[in-house]
């Protein structure tokens, strides 16, 4: 069922629609060597052999985890020689990510020299994935996940056509149920036709998929997730920049797909956590002991009970107040930390244990805090003498920090005075 033109493609329009530039080029056989980034199923591989047959040329396909290094010089050297005759060769690598950096170099002066067009796929995001060289000589084409209108036209093709599809069976199947199996193939054409395939192979010949039995085959279907690779950062991006941004229902709903797709429910009981430090803080300290109850109700339950421990954090850190106070004057410490090297501890800080200590004035002049009316001594500085009296604390207008920032302005506007000599 694969398409024989481009004409024949489902989705990739912004790239392959009538006028577009790259289609253009490769209907007019100016092709050049590319990476073809995107999901499974969305058309590399036969955008690959479409190209090839624009182009007239002799389609080479390798697979970055099948092949070695001796593989893809023995298929260099044959693309040599067809070059040399004058012959053209489209040597597509699929899960080109998975070649280390010596191998992807392997390609370089054959990209360079033209005896090859090299179209490497990936479900990667190239540029972690690939070394700039490689990529300084390719144009990367963003393919994108089929939508459910496109699924379900590549299912009525399989069934309409009588010599490589279902076409000659007989098989009865009603367009809302087209459109479950597009939808559970989630972008995908490769799982969509799969699907189709084994609910007419369950019907029979001549069969009707009904309901009931479209059910049954759509009973385990998953959606698109990676544990490892840029659709797993995406949604854990998102989930965190939606708790940031005070929208339960979002951060609920990106929580939910990452639980769905595999992830490890630790892994996000330990990003919440970071999330009610990093964004809530002492906006609301409860946050923090919300997100770690909620590990332990986890570890303690396991899935499914302890999923909606979890899913109840998210919700909490997402409805109340937030404030990275915290978090940017933890930065901005250890920035003078780094900037102002091992400074003195003021002698009226450090202990004196010993009379050798106090003779060379070891916590002379230290006052005793409980010891003074209000609690504090105004007048004692807390910093090494070469950095001066520094602020990094700058509570928010938000929850609890109100009531920290009205406390802290206080005190420091009375220990400038104090300072002064003004009180």
């Amino acid at each position: 069922m694969r398409p024989r033109t481009l004409a024949q493609m489902v989705g990739q329009r912004r790239l392959l629609a009538e006028g577009a530039a790259l289609r253009v080029a490769i209907e007019a056989g100016h092709v050049h060597s590319m990476i073809l980034w995107g999901p499974p199923g969305c058309g590399k591989t036969t955008l690959a052999l479409l190209l090839a047959h624009y182009a007239d040329a002799q389609f080479v396909a390798i697979s970055a985890v099948l092949s070695g290094l001796p593989d893809v010089r023995e298929v260099l050297a044959a693309a040599q020689q067809r070059h040399a005759q004058g012959r053209r060769t489209v040597l597509f690598v699929d899960e080109v990510h998975r070649f280390n950096k010596a191998q992807q170099d392997a390609f370089l002066p054959h990209i360079e020299r033209g005896s090859i067009l090299f179209v490497g796929a990936t479900t990667e995001n190239p540029s972690f994935e690939l070394n700039s060289a490689l990529l300084s000589r390719c144009r990367v084409h963003v393919l994108e996940a089929v939508s459910v209108d496109d699924l379900v036209a590549a299912l009525h093709r399989a069934l309409d056509d009588s010599e490589l599809g279902l076409g000659g069976r007989g098989i009865v199947i009603a367009d809302a149920s087209l459109r479950l199996i597009a939808h559970a193939a989630d972008g995908d054409v490769r799982r969509a036709l799969t699907l189709l395939e084994i609910a007419a192979e369950l019907a029979g010949e001549g069969g009707v998929i009904e309901a009931a039995l479209l059910e049954q085959v759509l009973a385990d279907r998953t959606r698109r997730f990676d544990k490892g690779g840029e659709q797993f950062y995406d949604q854990i991006s998102a989930l965190h920049k939606c708790v940031r941004s005070s929208n339960p229902d979002a951060a609920l709903y990106w929580f939910t797909r990452m639980l769905d797709g595999g992830c490890d429910p630790i892994y996000l009981a330990r990003r919440l956590t970071r999330m009610a430090v990093e964004d809530i803080g002492l906006a609301d300290p409860r946050a923090l002991t919300m997100a770690i109850e909620a590990w332990d109700a986890y570890d303690r339950l396991g899935s499914p009970e302890g999923d909606l421990a979890l899913a109840q954090v998210v919700i909490y850190l997402a409805s109340t107040a937030k404030s990275n106070a915290a978090y940017v004057a933890f930065g901005a410490a250890r920035r003078d930390v780094r900037e102002h090297g091992s400074a003195e501890v003021p002698l009226h800080l450090r202990n004196a244990p010993t009379k050798l200590m106090k003779s060379l004035g070891y916590a002379q002049g230290y006052r005793y805090d409980h010891d003074v009316e209000g609690g504090v001594a105004l007048d004692q500085t807390g910093f090494p003498d070469a950095l001066g009296e520094k602020v990094y604390y700058e509570p928010v207008p938000r929850g609890m920090e109100i009531k920290l920032r009205e406390k802290l302005d206080a005190l420091r506007t009375a220990r400038r005075k104090a300072r002064r000599g003004e009180c």
